[in-house]
């Protein structure tokens, strides 16, 4: 997957958990700079101005990804951005791309609700776009932002990773992110021996388990995802936080509670 974007998705890059987030199960290039345009020479960023996104498309090739995320239009002009979008998507067809994830702009300003309504439109008329809706799923969240309202915090990098990661599992891209399914476990009586498994639902098995803190005394959780041992903590109640990884690199937490009886 090749992640296009400007200084709006730059903000991916430059936040690990996003990163990660939007890597599980593909193999993810982000190609992002500050000031980049669908066409034309973006604004100087340090001297230098950036290649627009068509040309970026036309330079990558055949090393493009099959499947392409485009977050950038917010140095766009409202007037051309239709045939800006023909543009692209012509390039990416050449380029071999099989399907195009187009995010939609965080409609701060009014020029944006226009913009979005010409990525609608284009993939109205393109079957291999998918519009992905960042304005309707950030709307209620201006805590994702800085004060410009467009540019990403933390949190909105990791929003807006979620919901790219989202898109790309529902189209069959990558799989659903590994969940585990276990909620509650067996009561363990003190000084008796101990079992129980722990189960992990979608994501891409073999899974990993561990542990994020110690389990009570003498009981032990399995890279298997097994819990075994002979507790030896006093009767009571014990939380604890697992942790399992599937092949394709997710992972899931949850906390669990083990009661030990006498």
């Amino acid at each position: 997957m090749t992640l296009i974007g400007d200084s709006v998705a730059d903000a991916l890059a430059l936040d690990s958990q996003a990163v990660r987030i939007v890597s599980q199960g593909v193999t993810a290039d982000l190609e992002v700079a500050p000031c980049r345009r669908l066409e034309g020479m973006g604004c100087p960023v340090n001297g230098v101005r950036p290649p627009s996104a068509v040309q970026l498309i036309q330079s990558l090739g055949s090393k493009i990804g099959p499947n392409v995320v485009m977050a950038t239009g917010y140095n766009d002009y409202e007037d051309q951005f239709p045939g800006d979008i023909a543009d692209a998507l012509a390039a990416l067809k050449a380029a071999g791309v099989e399907h195009v994830f187009w995010l939609t702009l965080r409609a701060a300003h009014h020029p944006y609700i226009t913009m979005n309504a010409d990525i609608e439109s284009a993939a109205s008329e393109n079957p291999m776009v998918t519009v992905v809706d960042w304005n309707l799923y950030s709307r209620s969240h201006p805590e994702w932002f800085q004060s410009d309202g467009v540019h990403l915090v933390h949190a909105g990098s990791v929003a807006m990773a979620t919901l790219i990661h989202t898109a790309l599992a529902a189209g069959g891209i990558t799989s659903p992110p590994v969940r585990i399914a276990t909620t509650s476990i067996p009561v363990a009586k003190r000084g008796h021996a101990y079992r129980a498994r722990l189960v992990a639902r979608s994501g891409t098995a073999p899974y990993r388990w561990s542990l994020l803190e110690r389990a009570p005394a003498g009981i032990h959780l399995r890279a298997n995802g097994v819990v075994d041992g002979s507790p030896k903590a006093k009767p009571g109640r014990y939380t604890f936080n697992v942790e399992v990884h599937d092949a394709a690199g997710y992972l899931a937490e949850r906390r669990l509670t083990l009661r030990v009886a006498a």
